[in-house]
């Protein structure tokens, strides 16, 4: 059986936990919500995938090129709550009673380590899954590295085929195509009056971001031309920006991936402290056989 690496966007599934379930407290009073909804999030990953790999990756910090290009990168972002940082670390401590590897890196941030963790399985004939919503992935997708994107109900991951069907373009165009258009999640500006559909047929039309601008002197509408042949500088920016880094150095050894047995006795505490008895159930008698992995 080959080799298949799990990659997760640890901080994109604590938020999406924390805000798909409203309440959800310990019998202390401490929230538990994002705890919650992060173990059966990623429960229920590990049963459509099986990997046979996996690390959960969180963002350490935002990575210095791209704040010295674009200072306000990511400034829009509203500050993580109180409720939810303070449940961070508990999920980090459940996942290392279950097993899971994860990396968290200072200075870092998650998407490169995903991406230079992906490159690395791939070049050795692995099959990489990455677990996000986060379209900058989209760049990274060919047959042997896919997107399982959670927005889509029908849990199957995409390939280069449903890139294309959302974006317009292929994967190779992704990084292009985004600097064009521009990120307002990440506060990254694109060229004015280029949306999204704009952008695909340029890309189609002319096959790369630079080969546009090289043609844009010859573009009819008026507007989209001006507009493009003051474009070169938030081109070049924004390719730095929404580019990910497929080469950091260091980083975990890919075999080292391998999930661990689980511990109960570390995790009956934490399930007790917490009073989720439907994973309490799941470890069966305190004194009974290890019956595998908990995912």
């Amino acid at each position: 059986m080959s080799s298949h690496l799990l990659l997760v966007d640890a901080h994109h599934y604590a938020f999406r936990s924390f805000h798909a379930i409203r309440s959800l407290n310990a019998p202390d009073g401490s929230p538990t919500n994002a705890i919650f909804g992060f173990i059966k999030t990623l429960q229920k990953i590990v049963g459509i995938l099986a990997p046979t790999h996996a690390c959960i990756v969180w963002d350490a910090g935002l990575d210095p090129e791209r704040t010295r290009e674009l200072p306000q990168y990511k400034a829009n972002r509203s500050e993580t709550p109180q409720s939810l940082s303070l449940q961070i670390p508990q999920i980090m401590e459940w996942l290392d009673a279950a097993g899971w590897p994860q990396l968290v890196q200072p200075g870092t941030e998650a998407d490169d380590w995903i991406a230079t963790l992906a490159t690395r399985a791939s070049r050795l004939g692995w099959v990489v899954t990455i677990a996000s919503a986060d379209k900058d992935f989209l760049q990274l997708v060919r047959p042997d590295v896919r997107l399982l994107n959670p927005n889509d109900k029908s849990d199957r991951p995409w390939g280069p085929a449903e890139v294309e069907g959302k974006t317009g373009v292929p994967p190779a165009l992704v990084a292009d195509w985004l600097a064009l258009v521009g990120d307002s999640v990440d506060n990254i500006p694109g060229v004015l009056g280029v949306g999204p559909k704009t952008a695909a047929d340029l890309l189609n039309k002319f096959g790369s971001a630079d080969a546009v601008l090289a043609a844009a002197p010859n573009i009819k509408a008026e507007k989209l031309r001006a507009e493009l042949l003051g474009s070169s500088e938030t081109l070049r920016r924004n390719r730095v920006m929404v580019r990910l880094k497929c080469d950091l150095p260091d980083g975990p050894e890919l075999q080292s991936l391998a999930p661990r047995p689980r511990n109960p006795s570390l995790l009956r505490p934490m399930y007790q402290r917490w009073n989720f008895r439907s994973l309490l159930a799941e470890l069966g008698p305190e004194d009974g056989p290890l019956q595998g992995e908990l995912l």
